[in-house]
């Protein structure tokens, strides 16, 4: 088998090698059933009981309260940009928008179709570099919208928005969902692709209070009405059964570690790591604002786009793929979810201090 190398792709993006081995194990049969988890039905016991333990770890690692229903959803965070308004936005109501970064941009441009759009804040000014810390919310929202860390531009906000009106919090959470502990009764729904923390691409979770789900009209479309999902246990139709397999060896995982503080503690070494090296550096320099660095995504440059394309090349040669940076911000960006080993910081700053000894007196 060909080895593996160091993964820093922002998504899809890395997963646990002993989640991937117990996978290949049961490509072929899962368990003692003779038949394969991508083959078995998703009507059939065998898949049952995979999806209702997916579902029930899902709520015990987060404590979901009961009032809380997770929906497993196709069509990834790009769908609930339309979704969310569909359901929570009708003419004449506002949303709330605090823009940190191209998905930020993207929800609110999809919103504007339902009802009308407010930015709250907005980090723009400086090619959202930083987490705004004040805003000015309208006077009663539909819905507060937020994307707690931002993949191209490198920032994480740290916890919730401070300040925002009524019960209606709404996070698009893809790029740092259980990354650490996080109190979903301050939320009325949560999204994430699972591509990036939790699984393969094609499953998004969605975590949403019993009377979110209600608020949507009745006269769309069923499988865009959360109800739809909320009913059946995402079971109205056939779900994407092999990436929620998968979630759930993830979220076994995840509980194996320490569960979500385990999860934090194991981030914050790694990117502390890598930040620590980048402040001292001659050559290389993180692109966020200190209060506002990312523990998934590090992005930093060397100030000479010659000099970065070479960086990312002599990397590729030394086994560390996917670290060029978004067009928007440009230079590397190392992401580095729940399941990218320290290993590979390791061999990062190895690489790094090379380089820079070569380029630097």
């Amino acid at each position: 088998m060909t080895a593996r190398i160091f993964n820093f792709s922002a998504g899809p993006a890395v997963l646990p090698v002993e989640v991937l081995e117990e996978a290949r194990e049961n490509l072929l049969s899962l368990g003692s059933t003779g038949i394969g988890i991508m083959e078995h039905s998703h009507r059939g016991k065998a898949y049952d009981a995979v999806h209702m333990e997916c579902e029930a770890l899902c709520r015990e690692l987060a404590g979901i309260p009961e009032n809380y229903k997770i929906l497993f959803i196709q069509g990834g965070a790009s769908l609930q940009f339309g979704m969310i308004p569909m359901n929570l936005l009708s003419a004449g109501k506002t949303a709330d928008f605090l823009m940190t970064g191209a998905w930020s941009e993207k929800a609110a441009s999809e919103a504007k179709l339902y009802g009308n759009v407010h930015h709250a804040a907005s980090s723009k000014d400086q090619n959202y570099s930083y987490i705004p810390q004040t805003a000015s919310y309208s006077d009663s929202p539909a819905y507060v919208h937020f994307t707690s860390n931002n993949t191209i531009f490198g920032t994480e906000w740290k916890g919730e928005p401070a300040g925002y009106p009524g019960n209606m919090l709404i996070c698009d959470a893809s790029s740092d969902i259980y990354s650490r502990p996080i109190d979903v009764s301050k939320y009325a729904l949560i999204y994430a692709g699972a591509q990036k923390n939790l699984g393969p691409s094609g499953v998004t979770l969605v975590i949403v209070r019993d009377d979110v789900v209600e608020m949507g009209p009745k006269n769309i479309p069923a499988m865009l009405q959360y109800r739809t999902y909320a009913a059946d246990h995402s079971l109205y139709n056939t779900p994407p059964t092999f990436g929620i397999y998968i979630m759930g060896l993830v979220f076994k995982w995840i509980k194996k570690n320490g569960g979500l503080a385990g999860m934090a503690q194991h981030n914050e070494a790694k990117a502390g790591k890598l930040y620590d090296w980048l402040d001292q550096s001659k050559l290389f320099k993180a692109t966020a604002a200190r209060d506002s660095r990312s523990l998934m995504n590090v992005t930093f440059v060397t100030g000479d786009a010659k000099l970065d394309d070479e960086f990312i090349a002599l990397s590729k040669k030394a086994g560390l793929d996917g670290l060029k940076g978004h067009r928007s911000v440009g230079g590397m960006r190392a992401s580095i979810y729940n399941a990218f080993p320290p290993a590979g910081i390791d061999k990062l700053l190895e690489v790094m201090a090379d380089f820079e000894k070569a380029h630097t007196k």
